[in-house]
């Protein structure tokens, strides 16, 4: 995890997550429904692999492809990473 990052609780992960798909979006953060699907919210497949590949530089962890399309939403997601960095 990088050294600038705050406790990781799910609150901070899925304000990562939020920010994350924000900037691929080129919308504001506030724009981000935490409980909205990926596809409603526009993610593709490039930004959905993009994602995945910040996810492992940002929790040092080695994520599937298909992780987005497996935690469909930023809340389900976050869940998910905080489960697994905290097994960690």
């Amino acid at each position: 995890m990088s050294e600038t990052t705050a406790p990781t609780t799910v609150e901070t992960i899925a304000d990562w997550l939020r920010r994350r798909v924000a900037f691929y979006l080129e919308c504001p953060v506030e724009g981000i429904d935490p409980a909205a699907p990926f596809t409603e919210l526009g993610l593709d497949s490039v930004y959905a692999l993009t994602l995945c590949g910040d996810i492992e530089d940002e929790f040092g962890l080695v994520v599937e492809a298909t992780l987005p399309w497996d935690h469909p939403t930023v809340n389900a997601l976050a869940a998910h990473l905080h489960q697994e960095v905290s097994a960690e």
